[in-house]
């Protein structure tokens, strides 16, 4: 297991990599001068001041030399400052607990409502239930999760008044409820359709006949022996899933007005504040792989195959 973490670490190296050098190059294409967006609409910064600031921010200097002060910063980790001159770990610490509620409450609305939809389609297989929950996971994946969250909030805050208008002023769960929904909706459709066909799988198995001949009853079939079984792929799922939930925020962030890391990258996009994206989004990569090493090394934990397989 040892070797197998090990090698798990060694691959997220180059993927780190490629991710940071993909963000940083895309962040300083972008069209437009953030040093003379700092100064504001109308006006201008005398030509010392904007060779000082260039060069304090090593904007003098070609893109690779850039990214490579950037890189020794993060492995230092230090995310580097922005460009009113805060330091972006703080901007990080200050924003990460929102980040975490949304994410965390999304996660736990999709395994719920996925689990329970999968569940129940695969119980029905071919029946009214199946045929709604398939049309409905497909009528879902089609429609953009920024649409939806838009008219969410036209129906349900606007219209209704069931949910606050924005921000997080009432706390957790009001504040949290819509948004988080809008977010997991991104995932559930993919969670019922594996969850449904790994019930419909082992539905018809040896083990399930051998309970029905026993007598059991039909809840403790369901629960103990379909529906347990059937978790083992979903788990990998849900863990995968956590690491987006979390690290996925930026539109939702931005829609709902909820002021974490995501809501962050977008006001740094919109200033044009490249230290602040290419930082939090580095971190929400980071974060995104090690989740996702925790899920390989607690599935490696539960089927040793997982691991004895990388060494071939």
């Amino acid at each position: 297991m040892a070797g197998y973490v090990l090698r798990r670490l060694a691959g997220m190296v180059p993927v780190v990599l490629g991710t940071t050098l993909l963000i940083f190059a895309a962040v300083y294409a972008l069209p437009g001068d953030p040093i003379k967006a700092l100064a504001g609409p109308g006006r201008v910064l005398s030509p010392s001041v904007e060779e000082a600031l260039r060069e304090r921010f090593h904007l003098d200097q070609p893109l690779w030399a850039q990214y490579g002060h950037y890189l020794g910063g993060l492995v230092r980790g230090d995310l580097g400052i922005d460009l009113q001159g805060h330091e972006v770990s703080d901007l990080v610490v200050r924003a990460w607990p929102y980040t975490l509620q949304l994410g965390l409450t999304a996660w736990a609305i999709m395994a719920v409502v996925g689990i329970t939809l999968g569940t129940f389609a695969g119980m029905r297989q071919g029946g009214t239930v199946d045929w709604i929950v398939l049309t409905a996971t497909t009528v879902v994946v089609g429609v953009p999760y920024f649409v939806i969250a838009y008219v969410a909030q036209i129906l349900l805050v606007v219209n209704l008044g069931w949910f606050p208008t924005s921000g997080v002023r009432e706390g957790w769960p009001a504040s949290y409820l819509l948004p988080a929904a809008v977010l997991a909706l991104f995932g559930i459709p993919e969670l019922v359709r594996l969850t449904r066909a790994s019930i419909i799988e082992n539905r018809y198995a040896d083990y399930v006949d051998t309970a029905i001949a026993k007598g059991l009853p039909q809840r403790m079939i369901v629960v103990r022996h379909i529906l347990r079984n059937s978790l083992v792929p979903v788990v990998s799922v849900l863990g995968l899933s956590l690491g987006y939930m979390v690290s996925g925020t930026v539109l939702i962030e931005g829609i709902f007005n909820i002021p974490g890391l995501g809501y962050v990258v977008f006001n740094g996009i919109s200033q044009q504040n490249g230290p602040v994206v290419v930082g939090v989004c580095s971190l929400l990569v980071l974060v995104y792989l090690i989740i996702n090493l925790l899920v390989d090394i607690v599935y490696g934990l539960l089927d040793p195959r997982i691991s004895l397989a990388g060494r071939k």
